[in-house]
């Protein structure tokens, strides 16, 4: 484990606890790990919420499959520490599994239905573990605020809408997706892959784009759109799970309305699995 110099390190809740108990303008910056511009990103953003910067690593099991990546899932704790120090975080929660999940845990967050559409659908229960991972972190810190990207579209309302209705005193800001000059979303499983995956890589944030041009431009074909950018990438080698126009506010089919869309994507490119998304 690295040394802090003024970013302090904590993997006992109740050490966390007793750290922040006089703290104001708590704004907690979750994470699992193998940080890269992107999280940083949102760490600095963070600062111009609360006088407190809290961020976490932990790699969840609860919200992976049984044939995904848990074990394989990159732990990159020495430069994480790094760049969390850097970019001016004051406290990092790095809790083993032992700490946070003392126990089994039986106790668990079922989203309702939205848990099951795009990402829902191809990753079952997925879900349900972030939920019940981020609601027992959020009694952990306590914050009033915290920042999530919107890379993770889907993952972004579900949690907005957790703190809604189980009244949370506190908001989530979204923060805004960093992208490689040539468009691709920043993510940790880019580095699975190849240098033509990664040249081709780019082509899923075009389409999703090109979609959100139509629309801006009077274009109401929707399954038109999605049909076209799916047959686009399946042609170029790409294995699609979906192309979406949704509402901003639950992720529903556009119901006709002057409302907030957004065009979500996701497909694999060689072993890797990339996720995008543009709000129209």
């Amino acid at each position: 484990m690295c040394e802090p110099l003024k970013m302090q390190i904590h993997t006992s809740i109740n050490n966390l606890r007793a750290a922040l108990q006089k703290r104001e303008g708590v704004v907690f910056v979750p994470t699992m790990g193998n940080l890269h511009d992107g999280h940083i990103s949102l760490t600095r953003q963070a600062r111009a919420h609360g006088e407190t910067v809290v961020a976490s690593i932990f790699v969840n099991r609860l919200q992976f499959g049984p044939r995904e990546d848990f074990d394989k899932y990159p732990r990159t704790f020495q430069a994480d520490c790094e760049k969390l120090r850097a970019a001016g975080v004051d406290h990092l929660f790095a809790p083993t599994e032992a700490d946070l999940y003392p126990e089994p845990q039986q106790y668990l967050v079922e989203p309702p239905e939205i848990q099951n559409l795009l990402e829902g659908q191809f990753r079952p229960g997925h879900f349900r573990g972030v939920a019940t991972v981020v609601l027992k972190l959020f009694n952990i810190v306590q914050p009033q605020v915290a920042i999530l990207g919107k890379k993770d579209y889907q993952q972004l309302i579900i949690l907005r809408n957790m703190i809604r209705q189980l009244a949370l005193p506190m908001v989530i800001v979204g923060g805004e997706t960093v992208r490689a000059a040539d468009g691709l979303a920043l993510s940790s499983r880019n580095a699975y892959l190849t240098p033509d995956e990664r040249a081709e890589a780019p082509r899923l944030h075009r389409q999703l784009t090109a979609i959100a041009a139509a629309v801006r431009g009077g274009s109401r074909e929707f399954a038109r759109l999605e049909r076209d950018a799916l047959t686009e990438l399946d042609q170029h080698g790409w294995k699609t799970d979906y192309i979406a126009v949704r509402r901003q506010a639950d992720l529903q089919a556009p119901s006709g309305g002057d409302e907030a869309l957004v065009v979500l994507g996701a497909a694999r490119l060689g072993q890797p699995r990339l996720i995008d998304n543009v709000e129209i």
